[in-house]
Formats: structure tokens, C-alpha cells, sequence
């Protein structure tokens, strides 16, 4: 098939999303927009969707039309033309059993004290030291579990924002993300005073380099703001100060 003279009847970027962190989830859900016997595009930078997504049209009644290279040089498009009614139909109610058991996924850790000022935490294939709860050391062994939780909160926007600004279609060269964050009361973490030892207040200054339409990105940082869940979550806590500087 001259897969460089065929026009998709819908496309999907994909951006670094392997088959099991969520892609398998949205070409459902674009598949949906594509009539029978149409062809989706996906746009994929993850180089293992070229193993993953062949058997997996097979098995789910889709035809997989093969690839071609992308814009760029770690960019492949793969087609994928839509099954019959009866797939589609299938296809659907998969999507919302995918989707019931998203709704229902629970995030796992174990942490043991492995020594002095330090802790290990565990979670799928990860281990990973933490320090103490805070520190005002200018070096330390290992991170301190708040700038854990800091770094947990740059990473979340980071590369949300850059897999948003792909997908989206938008050429941002370099995202970087500084934090900055203070109690409502050190003296109440260490057990000098009577106080509130939590946090009271993050900002966060994103820097975006990109020579793409200014209202667009600020647009998609928008959305990723709304939908980053360590940054809701740390917005109902303390108040939160997020800045966009595109450069």
C-alpha cells in the first residue's frame, strides 16, 4: 500500500506514551472519531509502539497499515485503518471498561527506615533513598523528603507540559521548571515551637523556549495545569504561584 499518498481520516500524537502508560486508552478513544474502513494516524516518539502496536490491532480486529518516518528524526506515523462495526462496537465497550479501571487504579509504595537521617522507598521495579524530612544543609547524602515532593511537583508539569506542546503540535525546544517553597513555620517541624509545619507557599516559574504561537502554548500549559495531579493536590494546601515565561 503507498502509505505516502493516504490521507488519515484522523490524527493522534501520541507524543512519548508507550502502549501501557495510556496509549492504548487514547487511540481508543480517537479511534471512535474515525468511520469504518478509515484510517487513523498516530504519531508515536516511543520506540517500543513499534512492537506493541502490530499485535495489537490484531487481537483487537484493527488493520495495521505500517509506518512511515516523522517530522522529525525520532518521529514515526503509524496507520492503523478502523475494523468493522462489530470491532467498533467491541472497541467501545473496551474503552469504558479501560476507563472504569483508570478510575479505580491505586499508586503503591512501602518505605523503611534503612538507617541514619534516611529512609528506602519501594514502588513497582523503583528504589530510591530519602533523607530527612527537610534539611538546610547546602549538601546531603540524599534528597530530603520535601524536595521529593518538590521535584515530584517540577516533574509533573515538565513533562506534562512538553508531552502536551507534542501532541499538540507545537515545536517547543526546552522546558525547565524552577521551584522555590517555604513553611508556615520551621520552627514547628523541628519541635522548637508550637506551630504549622506546613507548607505555605510554592512558586513555580516555567520557562518554555519555542518560537510557535505564544497564545497557543499558553493555552496548553493552561490545560496541563488543570490536569496535573501533584499540583492539584498541593493547590488545596497551600497556595500555589505558577508563572509561564516563554523565551
Amino acid at each position: 500500500m503507498d502509505l505516502e499518498g493516504l490521507a488519515p481520516d484522523h490524527r493522534l500524537d501520541g507524543g512519548d506514551l508507550d502502549c501501557g502508560s495510556g496509549l492504548v486508552l487514547l487511540i481508543r478513544e480517537h479511534m471512535l472519531r474515525v468511520p469504518e474502513g478509515g484510517v487513523l494516524e498516530l504519531r508515536s516518539r516511543e520506540r517500543t509502539v513499534c512492537d506493541d502496536l502490530p499485535p495489537w490491532c490484531r487481537m483487537v480486529g484493527h488493520e495495521y497499515l505500517g509506518r512511515l518516518p516523522g517530522a522529525t528524526a525520532d518521529e514515526t506515523r503509524f496507520f492503523v485503518r478502523r475494523g468493522e462495526a462489530a470491532v467498533a462496537q467491541a472497541e467501545a465497550q473496551a474503552l469504558a471498561d479501560d476507563k472504569a479501571r483508570a478510575r479505580e487504579y491505586e499508586w503503591r509504595l512501602r518505605a523503611r527506615s534503612t538507617g541514619n537521617l534516611r529512609s528506602t522507598a519501594y514502588c513497582r521495579n523503583f528504589s530510591f533513598v530519602v533523607g530527612q524530612p527537610a534539611s538546610f544543609e547546602e549538601k546531603d547524602e540524599h534528597p530530603s523528603a520535601l524536595e521529593y515532593l518538590l521535584g515530584a511537583l517540577a516533574g509533573d508539569l515538565a513533562t506534562g507540559f512538553a508531552t502536551a506542546c507534542s501532541q499538540a503540535g507545537l515545536q517547543v525546544d526546552d522546558v525547565e521548571i524552577t521551584v522555590r517553597a517555604r513553611l508556615h513555620d520551621v520552627l514547628a517541624h523541628l519541635g522548637l515551637a508550637e506551630g504549622d509545619p506546613a507548607l505555605e507557599s510554592v512558586v513555580i516559574k516555567v520557562f518554555a523556549s519555542t518560537m510557535d504561537d505564544e497564545a497557543r502554548v499558553r493555552a496548553v500549559w493552561a490545560g496541563v495545569w488543570r490536569r496535573a495531579p501533584v499540583a492539584m493536590t498541593l493547590a488545596k494546601a497551600a497556595r500555589l504561584d505558577a508563572q509561564l515565561n516563554i523565551v
